[in-house]
């Protein structure tokens, strides 16, 4: 068994789509176990598509990363964020996740 990372009871999110928080930093976390099951856990960007009260919408983000797990983060930005009036604290459906332009992350 390969050692991982991370809190061991963490969350245990494996398939889209599932719900979300956003941080106070305007950020959402991508959990480790969702991040390894899509094969997204070492990309740079992601394209995001979530929902938000009825309404959904499609954006480019960068993923950002720990040093020891393999969970990660984007930042909903920030006209996204005015035009659905997204704030800190709402949960947010996150309907899918894809790697961005292809572009691996080294090291």
């Amino acid at each position: 068994m390969v050692r991982r990372g991370g809190a061991r009871g963490g969350f245990n999110v494996t398939s889209m789509p599932y719900e979300a928080r956003v941080y106070i930093n305007n950020q959402v976390l991508v959990p480790a176990s969702l991040s390894r099951a899509l094969g997204i856990n070492h990309y740079r960007n992601a394209i995001i598509t979530i929902e938000y009260n009825g309404f959904r919408t499609q954006f480019r983000v960068k993923l950002l990363r720990t040093r020891n797990t393999d969970s990660r983060q984007f930042t909903i930005p920030r006209s996204v964020r005015e035009a659905y009036g997204i704030k800190p604290l709402d949960t947010v459906r996150v309907v899918s996740i894809e790697p961005g332009n292809g572009e691996k992350a080294t090291g």
